[in-house]
């Protein structure tokens, strides 16, 4: 008789305990769960994972050494961005977010927990107020998702099935959003005149049948679009529904979507107070405008301020919590969950830290840092700079080969940028990149393209 196996990190896998279980629920085996499951999903064989080490010291130090493997922008000059950012995270943030009563507290749980109430209405108000927008909601999981369900919404609202997209995107956030919308969404991909939208050919392409135009600002490459308040003119001339994905990081010193005629503006905090930690702690959030029409097709969950049975008392709790998926359950309009509520709250209190002067003074800095790192490559014979536009933290350089490049500047502990294709590299300088470090950059890359030229 073969022994069951009993694996030491899953809980309830002794024969007996596994028994109980199936005997309460009325199931013959485990097989029975997943009987709806298509057989061409299923595996059929084990996973490919080391044997388990039964020694806690022993997996600690299994773990550490996979850990040591890692090289952190502390260690490597990094000049990587793509979607997650090295900005600089002030201590008072991190020692916020670590009191127990936030890190702990599962979504603001029990409903008396009204300093966690209070605290994510703070930052809503101020993430309203950076966005020039009237109502923000509880971050939902990332900016990629974010974005998905704005165009959601206006798919929703407006009953139409076509999205336009007229930026350049991230791939990994288009491959998202595509995954997200793709059984109720078409989206047209337009090509970009400069790194900036082509509005001659969007107008060419509106029709009634589009539920919203899609604008990314900063785009994939770090354009900031310049044209926006004509996209909107055009889109809402055709009843289609403005939604921009956005960094909220430049709003000190760029003007606002909200202002230019964005509708739905959404995006990802990760720049506001949180680290990268190897891939990024990740929040989204969903701006817009005061008015019920978009209010309730927002799924998302919203905090806002009452008053008491008490003259003069006030309390923070859900509003018109009954468009929610909680509410709905299976019949939501698409799930939203609360995983990220504390990356808000990380954001809230890095916003009321910086204050208006200092997003102001922030955003007029990484726009001098994104010119200088400009100015500094494009005068390194053999390199060119991707396009004409105004960029903000991000910008592409042509050179003779990237992943060459790439190979030969982590020899000397730099990461230069990530490679979009064999000739073009994607550069992020941040408020953590001082003008030396570009110089740095400079002198490295002009180096290895010598050294390139001269081994041909």
């Amino acid at each position: 008789m073969t022994t069951a196996f009993v694996h030491p990190y899953i809980p309830n896998t002794a024969p007996e305990t596994r028994a109980a279980m199936l005997a309460a629920v009325g199931a013959e085996s485990i097989e029975d769960f997943y009987a709806d499951v298509p057989e061409s999903l299923r595996l059929r064989r084990p996973l490919d994972v080391p044997a388990p080490l039964p020694a806690e010291q022993d997996l600690a130090r299994h773990v550490r050494g996979i850990l040591a493997q890692n090289r952190s922008t502390d260690e490597r000059l990094s000049f990587l961005g793509a979607g997650t950012y090295n900005h600089y995270v002030p201590a008072v943030v991190d020692e916020v977010i670590r009191r127990s009563e936030f890190l702990t507290a599962y979504a603001g749980e029990p409903y008396e927990d009204h300093g966690r109430f209070q605290a994510l209405f703070e930052y809503q108000s101020l993430m309203a107020e950076l966005l020039a927008m009237d109502v923000v909601n509880v971050p939902t999981y990332d900016g990629y998702q974010a974005t998905a369900t704005g165009l959601a919404m206006a798919a929703r609202m407006t009953g139409r099935s076509r999205v336009i997209a007229v930026s350049e995107v991230l791939p990994e956030k288009a491959s998202k959003v595509h995954d997200y919308t793709r059984s109720y969404l078409t989206i047209d991909w337009l090509g970009t005149s400069g790194g900036i939208a082509d509005v001659e050919t969007l107008r060419s392409r509106l029709g009634d049948d589009v539920a919203a135009v899609w604008v990314e600002t900063p785009g994939f490459t770090g354009a900031v679009e310049t044209r926006l308040q004509q996209i909107a003119d055009a889109a809402h001339a055709v009843g289609a529904v403005v939604v921009v994905g956005t960094d909220p990081i430049g709003y000190g010193v760029l003007t606002p979507p909200a202002l230019q005629g964005a509708d739905i503006v959404t995006g990802d905090i990760q720049s506001l107070g949180l680290h990268q930690w190897f891939g990024g702690a990740h929040a989204g959030f969903i701006a817009v405008h005061d008015d019920p029409r978009f209010v309730m097709e927002m799924p998302s969950r919203l905090f806002g301020l009452a008053s008491t049975d008490v003259p003069g008392e006030y309390g923070f709790g859900d509003v018109a919590y009954d468009r929610t998926s909680f509410a709905h359950r299976e019949e939501g309009k698409e799930w939203v969950g609360t995983a990220a509520a504390l990356w808000g709250i990380a954001a809230g209190v890095h916003l009321a830290l910086m204050g208006p002067a200092g997003m102001a003074e922030l955003g007029e800095l990484l726009l001098a840092r994104t010119r200088y790192a400009q100015l500094a490559l494009a005068a390194i014979p053999g390199v060119t700079l991707g396009d004409d536009a105004l960029h903000l933290r991000e910008f592409t350089i042509t050179v003779p080969s990237a992943p060459a490049l790439v190979d030969a500047l982590r020899a000397e502990g730099i990461a230069p940028g990530v490679v979009v294709d064999e000739r073009t590299l994607l550069v992020c300088v941040t408020d953590a990149t001082p003008a030396s470090d570009i110089d740095r950059l400079a002198t490295a890359i002009a180096a290895a393209i010598d050294t390139e030229e001269a081994s041909k």
